[in-house]
């Protein structure tokens, strides 16, 4: 018998190795770790994202956000940090997944898509087509004087982000404006395979075990 369906949880913004042995503690399945970026909470220096990184067990997935769009800087990047996953925030050229699986054929390329309309269906599609592993479904707006590429606390419209859902043959991460009241109908709008989730969980700007304690119960109640 086939095991049931379980929504994968990715706890982002880590600022400290106690959030992340936090998160660790109450179910997490990535930690999601933010580099520089023009805009948004939970920027974390490499060198402590770094020693999250080396502190965090298999099978957990370590997130590196980055803002870079250039290969050489995204690798240069990836290797101050050493997170096994890259989530790129920001749109890049076409043929940058290809190269960064090249240079590390063991750390998964994460694109980031963020949510307007109904445009960013194709965008999400093309990403796919192009060889990323997975695709993550944010609030934001890239077309600002200064980029917002996440962090808003904002949801965006599910409608779009579930028919990228239906049509990705990669996993799909939904993100923005989600908590522990609004989660479980976020699942049930946009079935994605995984949520990524940073303000809702927190209190004056640190993880809040009783705020994710709540979250993860919503999720599997």
């Amino acid at each position: 018998m086939q095991a049931p369906f379980r929504t994968r949880v990715k706890i982002c913004c880590i600022s400290s190795l106690e959030e992340a042995q936090l998160a660790i503690r109450l179910g997490a399945d990535a930690l999601g770790l933010v580099g520089r970026m023009p805009s948004g909470p939970g920027v974390v220096g490499d060198e402590l994202a770094a020693q999250i990184v080396q502190a965090t067990p298999p099978p957990l997935a370590t997130f590196m956000l980055t803002s870079e769009t250039n290969v050489a800087d995204i690798l240069a990047h990836q290797q101050r940090v050493g997170a096994n996953t890259i989530q790129l925030v920001d749109a890049v050229p076409a043929d940058t997944y290809a190269q960064l699986h090249a240079a590390l054929p063991t750390v998964k390329v994460v694109q980031v898509i963020h949510v307007i309309d109904e445009k960013n269906v194709t965008e999400a599609l093309l990403a796919v087509q192009y060889g990323v592993d997975a695709l993550l479904l944010d609030s934001g707006n890239p077309t600002l004087a200064v980029k917002e590429l996440g962090g808003t606390g904002r949801v965006h419209n599910w409608q779009v982000s579930r028919q990228i859902v239906e049509q990705s043959p990669v996993p799909v991460f939904l993100a923005g404006g989600l908590n522990p009241t609004n989660v479980r109908e976020a699942i049930n709008a946009v079935h994605p395979y995984g949520l990524d989730i940073c303000s809702g969980v927190r209190t004056n700007g640190q993880l809040d075990a009783q705020k994710l304690e709540a979250f993860m119960h919503a999720i599997n109640p």
